[in-house]
């Protein structure tokens, strides 16, 4: 049977094609899984809709149906992908209204969340956790992660090359596709996330040590294909001894800027750290402890103010 076209094409057929054309080869592999995703689920929950028929009320029950068993992040997530290629399609001429219009956004109650992020006292307590001997280890590279806020595969890719100790700086150009059964280098999540880090000069030193008679172009962590689940997995039992809250690597990631923040660095400079596209990002991600800033912040004024009469 030939596939429809126009408008009276299935909306998840035009779907495909628009993934197929806009994002593949256009965003990374994990993101394009995403978008795939999605398809199917549009498949599974509107196999006969039409882009003729794609109306607010249709549209309205594609989105109640999927957050029946999805939380509202997760729902909106999945808006946004829709939203996109809807508005192509009306680009096209092939959607007549914008069906996205006004959509309620619903989802199941969220489960209880993990702990992010650690404070400085538990963060301190976890790193005296660590087995920092003479040789590298991934008790290391957890330090590592602590104390630059690095990705986890950002962190994988790093060679001695990389590092300027005289400078205590770290470039930070590549990753590792650890995904691959091969391995091998990858390019950055995006080109923003091309930067260079200062380092502490205490932990320069400690890697300075360690890498000195290394191949200056291999990784420094990489023996054998290195897991996700594995290094993971030895956090958690840091974390159990510490008795703090069990956080993830990326965990490491936030608590390294939470706690820059907290400590006075403009939000601009954590961007520019993390490697984050843009401040928005950043905004978004650690509004919570902005606007506990922002407080306190008030009261200073306030004392301040005060004294002046």
């Amino acid at each position: 049977m030939p596939k429809r076209k126009g408008a009276a094409q299935f909306f998840h057929e035009y779907f495909a094609e628009w993934v197929e054309v806009y994002k593949k080869g256009a965003v990374r592999p994990v993101t394009l899984g995403k978008y795939l995703i999605a398809l199917q689920r549009i498949i599974e929950i509107a196999p006969n809709l039409k882009l003729c028929d794609l109306d607010k009320r249709a549209y309205q029950d594609i989105i109640n149906k999927y957050a029946q068993t999805h939380e509202r992040t997760t729902t909106m997530d999945f808006h946004h992908q829709l939203k996109g290629a809807i508005y192509d399609a009306m680009d096209e001429g092939l959607v007549k209204i914008d069906p996205t219009r006004k959509v309620v956004i619903k989802g199941k109650p969220p489960t209880k969340k993990k702990p992010k992020f650690l404070s400085q006292h538990q963060l301190q307590a976890l790193l005296k956790q660590l087995d920092l001997g003479n040789e590298i280890n991934w008790d290391w590279f957890i330090l590592l992660l602590a104390k630059t806020g690095l990705r986890f595969a950002e962190a994988l890719a790093l060679t001695p090359n990389d590092f300027n100790f005289s400078e205590q700086k770290v470039s930070v150009g590549k990753t590792w596709d650890y995904k691959n059964p091969q391995g091998g280098f990858s390019d950055t999540k995006t080109d923003l996330s091309k930067r260079t880090i200062q380092l502490d000069w205490q932990l320069s030193i400690q890697l300075s040590h360690l890498v000195r008679h290394m191949d200056a172009n291999q990784p420094i962590f990489i023996k054998g294909r290195p897991f996700n689940s594995t290094i993971n997995n030895r956090l958690q039992v840091l974390c159990k001894r510490a008795n703090v809250p069990a956080i993830t690597l990326h965990g490491l990631r936030h608590t390294h800027a939470s706690l820059l923040i907290f400590a006075g660095v403009s939000v601009a400079s954590v961007a520019k750290r993390l490697g984050h596209s843009n401040i928005t990002t950043t905004q978004e991600t650690y509004l919570h402890i902005i606007q506990e800033l922002e407080s306190q912040d008030n009261e200073k004024v306030a004392r301040h103010l005060a004294e002046l009469c």
